[in-house]
Protein backbone atom coordinates (compact mmCIF):
# COMPACT_ATOMS: atom_id res chain seq x y z
CA UNK A 1 0.00 0.00 0.00
CA UNK A 2 1.08 3.52 -0.66
CA UNK A 3 1.55 6.11 2.04
CA UNK A 4 -1.88 7.51 2.90
CA UNK A 5 -0.32 10.98 2.76
CA UNK A 6 -0.15 10.41 -1.01
CA UNK A 7 -3.90 9.91 -1.28
CA UNK A 8 -6.00 12.60 -2.93
CA UNK A 9 -9.41 14.02 -2.09
CA UNK A 10 -12.08 12.69 -4.48
CA UNK A 11 -15.63 13.91 -5.07
CA UNK A 12 -17.56 11.70 -7.48
CA UNK A 13 -20.56 13.68 -8.73
CA UNK A 14 -23.69 11.63 -9.44
CA UNK A 15 -24.85 13.87 -12.30
CA UNK A 16 -21.52 13.24 -14.07
CA UNK A 17 -21.50 9.47 -13.55
CA UNK A 18 -20.24 7.30 -16.40
CA UNK A 19 -21.53 3.73 -16.50
CA UNK A 20 -19.25 1.29 -18.29
CA UNK A 21 -18.99 -2.45 -18.93
CA UNK A 22 -16.77 -4.32 -16.49
CA UNK A 23 -15.97 -7.79 -15.20
CA UNK A 24 -19.51 -9.06 -15.78
CA UNK A 25 -21.45 -8.48 -18.99
CA UNK A 26 -24.81 -8.45 -17.15
CA UNK A 27 -23.71 -5.46 -15.03
CA UNK A 28 -22.68 -1.85 -15.61
CA UNK A 29 -20.04 -0.25 -13.39
CA UNK A 30 -19.62 3.29 -12.09
CA UNK A 31 -16.09 3.98 -10.85
CA UNK A 32 -16.21 6.35 -7.87
CA UNK A 33 -12.64 7.64 -8.31
CA UNK A 34 -11.22 5.88 -5.26
CA UNK A 35 -8.64 3.96 -7.34
CA UNK A 36 -7.01 7.22 -8.42
CA UNK A 37 -7.45 8.89 -5.05
CA UNK A 38 -5.71 6.03 -3.20
CA UNK A 39 -3.08 5.41 -5.89
CA UNK A 40 -4.55 1.96 -6.52
CA UNK A 41 -4.79 0.83 -2.90
CA UNK A 42 -8.61 0.55 -3.13
CA UNK A 43 -11.36 0.65 -5.70
CA UNK A 44 -14.97 1.62 -4.99
CA UNK A 45 -17.65 1.24 -7.59
CA UNK A 46 -21.38 0.93 -7.92
CA UNK A 47 -22.47 -2.13 -9.88
CA UNK A 48 -25.98 -2.40 -11.30
CA UNK A 49 -27.83 -4.99 -13.36
CA UNK A 50 -28.29 -4.01 -16.99
CA UNK A 51 -30.69 -5.35 -19.64
CA UNK A 52 -28.31 -8.04 -20.92
CA UNK A 53 -29.95 -11.44 -20.72
CA UNK A 54 -28.23 -14.75 -20.09
CA UNK A 55 -25.34 -15.72 -17.88
CA UNK A 56 -21.64 -15.07 -17.75
CA UNK A 57 -18.65 -16.94 -16.36
CA UNK A 58 -18.90 -15.51 -12.87
CA UNK A 59 -21.92 -17.70 -12.17
CA UNK A 60 -19.25 -20.40 -12.00
CA UNK A 61 -17.36 -20.91 -8.76
CA UNK A 62 -14.65 -18.27 -8.55
CA UNK A 63 -12.37 -16.32 -6.22
CA UNK A 64 -11.15 -12.74 -6.19
CA UNK A 65 -7.43 -12.42 -5.50
CA UNK A 66 -7.68 -9.44 -3.16
CA UNK A 67 -7.08 -8.57 0.47
CA UNK A 68 -10.39 -6.82 1.22
CA UNK A 69 -13.84 -6.98 -0.40
CA UNK A 70 -17.00 -5.47 1.03
CA UNK A 71 -20.38 -5.30 -0.69
CA UNK A 72 -23.32 -3.13 0.39
CA UNK A 73 -26.66 -3.70 -1.35
CA UNK A 74 -28.23 -0.46 -2.58
CA UNK A 75 -31.22 -2.03 -4.32
CA UNK A 76 -32.78 -5.39 -5.15
CA UNK A 77 -31.44 -8.79 -4.12
CA UNK A 78 -29.03 -11.54 -5.16
CA UNK A 79 -28.44 -15.10 -4.01
CA UNK A 80 -24.86 -16.29 -3.70
CA UNK A 81 -23.32 -19.51 -2.48
CA UNK A 82 -20.15 -19.23 -0.39
CA UNK A 83 -17.74 -22.03 0.48
CA UNK A 84 -18.38 -22.96 4.11
CA UNK A 85 -21.25 -20.45 4.43
CA UNK A 86 -23.94 -21.95 2.20
CA UNK A 87 -26.46 -19.98 0.17
CA UNK A 88 -27.03 -16.39 1.22
CA UNK A 89 -29.57 -13.98 -0.20
CA UNK A 90 -28.48 -10.38 0.18
CA UNK A 91 -31.09 -7.63 0.03
CA UNK A 92 -31.25 -3.84 0.06
CA UNK A 93 -29.46 -2.59 3.18
CA UNK A 94 -27.42 -5.79 3.68
CA UNK A 95 -23.62 -5.85 3.72
CA UNK A 96 -21.17 -8.69 3.15
CA UNK A 97 -17.49 -8.85 4.03
CA UNK A 98 -16.03 -11.53 1.78
CA UNK A 99 -12.88 -13.01 3.27
CA UNK A 100 -9.90 -13.13 0.90
CA UNK A 101 -10.02 -15.92 -1.69
CA UNK A 102 -13.38 -17.34 -0.53
CA UNK A 103 -14.90 -19.54 -3.23
CA UNK A 104 -18.31 -18.26 -4.24
CA UNK A 105 -20.79 -18.04 -7.08
CA UNK A 106 -23.89 -16.07 -7.93
CA UNK A 107 -27.06 -18.10 -8.34
CA UNK A 108 -29.56 -15.37 -9.24
CA UNK A 109 -30.25 -11.65 -8.92
CA UNK A 110 -33.15 -9.27 -9.37
CA UNK A 111 -33.41 -7.00 -12.39
CA UNK A 112 -32.93 -3.98 -10.10
CA UNK A 113 -29.88 -5.38 -8.24
CA UNK A 114 -27.36 -2.64 -7.38
CA UNK A 115 -24.42 -2.70 -4.96
CA UNK A 116 -21.55 -0.59 -3.70
CA UNK A 117 -18.36 -2.66 -3.74
CA UNK A 118 -15.05 -1.69 -2.13
CA UNK A 119 -11.97 -3.82 -2.87
CA UNK A 120 -8.27 -3.69 -2.06
CA UNK A 121 -6.09 -3.60 -3.99
CA UNK A 122 -7.82 -1.85 -6.88
CA UNK A 123 -6.28 -4.22 -9.42
CA UNK A 124 -7.22 -7.79 -8.61
CA UNK A 125 -7.77 -10.99 -10.54
CA UNK A 126 -10.92 -13.07 -10.65
CA UNK A 127 -10.21 -16.76 -11.19
CA UNK A 128 -12.68 -19.54 -11.99
CA UNK A 129 -12.04 -22.45 -9.59
CA UNK A 130 -13.28 -25.95 -8.92
CA UNK A 131 -16.38 -26.17 -6.70
CA UNK A 132 -15.73 -26.79 -3.01
CA UNK A 133 -15.85 -30.40 -1.84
Amino acid sequence: MTDKNDWEFVHSVADEAEWKPGLRKIFDYRDLGVRGGTDGDFIAHVIRRNDTKGTDGVQSWHVHDCQFQMVYVLNGWATFEYDGQGERTIRKGDAVLQVPMIKHREIACSDDFEVLEIVSPASFETKVVDPPV
